[in-house]
């Protein structure tokens, strides 16, 4: 598969700018890949796919409000700072993203609120716009932490063109994310309401809970046309023994396995045993799955609407196959469904 069979025309009204008014009232189209059929239908209608003892994979992983607005030392102009990963917690070391870069220089100081309390040094240039910062602050690890967390913002993506605002929050957050570490939102996850994952609880689904800590790789760009040739940025994973456990299950007894979104999918895939088995694992993942591919632990996943020449599109499209996924692309554009993050979902079974 070469690259220029991903892209598509997608109106530019069809990223959405806010999620639904409600969690699980955004639209749902469902694919058959046994039937080959689309059908249209709303996200609290999941639980009509779903049975007793069926699985759901959730990443729990939790966005951190990664986005910083500093002054640079004597010209005081105005820095964004987008702290990609912590390289080291004692010596308060970070991997960000500057912008402009071509204005921030090893030695460089920048300053952090209003009461300028918190001040990063650049130490290195890893990218075009990659630095790596020492953070300085007078205080103890946990006092940083939570300093980093009252001046930065959440990581909306760059298309939203809108300011961030407070409900953004919460909205651009699973509800059961908890073990913090991504820069981006499992998209497909918005979805979920408390009262929709009662309810499959209700009825015997049993979640499994991964971790993928998503990092901005997700949003890169592909620019080689030969897709072998693509590398995906490393992101931290984990699977522990209770994930294991449950997922084995239901693969042992021919369940319903659905991958909440292309991260969980990505996770599952990079921790499949030879006998074709979830294993457990710690550690990092840079997995690119792109068609023609054979996943080993689900059968089916929910997703949301990605755009044109993303990798993303690339796993939705060797999960449904490539002519039904194109076919739902159509579709979708036609129906005017909503794109990207904060955009409608579709299941595939």
């Amino acid at each position: 598969m070469k690259l220029s069979h991903f892209g598509f025309n997608l109106p530019e009204e069809l990223l959405a700018e806010y999620p639904a008014e409600n969690r699980d009232e955004s639209r749902l189209m469902v694919l058959n890949r046994k039937e080959q059929t689309i059908e249209h239908k709303m996200f609290k209608d999941l639980i009509d796919y779903f049975e007793e003892d069926d699985v759901l994979i959730l990443n729990d992983t939790k966005v951190f409000p990664a986005r910083l607005y500093g002054n640079k030392e004597k010209t005081g102009a105005r820095i964004e700072v987008f702290l990609l990963r912590e390289l080291n917690e004692e010596q308060r070391l970070w991997d960000v993203l500057v912008d402009p870069a071509r204005k921030i220089r090893i030695g460089n100081k920048l300053y952090f609120g209003d009461d300028e309390t918190l001040v990063a040094e650049v130490i290195d240039n890893t990218t075009s716009r990659g630095r790596t910062l020492r953070f300085l602050y007078d205080g103890s690890y946990s006092e940083f932490r939570k300093k980093l967390n009252e001046l930065g913002e959440t990581p909306l993506p760059k298309y939203i063109k809108r300011d961030v605002e407070p409900e953004d929050q919460d909205r651009y957050q699973t509800i059961y994310a908890k073990t913090e570490g991504a820069v981006a939102a499992p998209t497909a996850g918005l979805h979920f309401s408390r009262h929709l994952l009662k309810r499959l609880e209700i009825k015997g689904v049993n979640f499994a809970e991964v971790t993928l800590h998503v990092g901005l790789g997700t949003f890169n760009p592909v620019e080689v046309e030969d897709l072998s040739k693509h590398k995906m940025d490393s992101e931290e994973l984990k699977i522990d023994a209770k994930a294991v456990e449950i997922v084995n299950r239901g693969l042992a007894e021919k369940r319903r396995i659905c991958a909440v979104g292309t991260t969980a999918m990505r996770a599952i895939e990079s921790a499949v045993s030879t006998s074709g088995k979830l294993n457990e694992v710690e550690g990092w993942t840079n997995k690119f799955i792109f068609p023609p591919y054979e996943f080993s632990i689900a059968n089916s996943m929910i997703t949301n609407f990605h755009t044109p020449k993303s990798t993303l599109l690339m796993m939705i499209s060797a999960f449904a196959g490539h002519d039904f996924a194109k076919k739902a692309y159509e579709e979708a554009v036609k129906e005017k469904y909503k794109f990207y993050s904060y955009g409608d979902a579709m299941l595939i079974i």
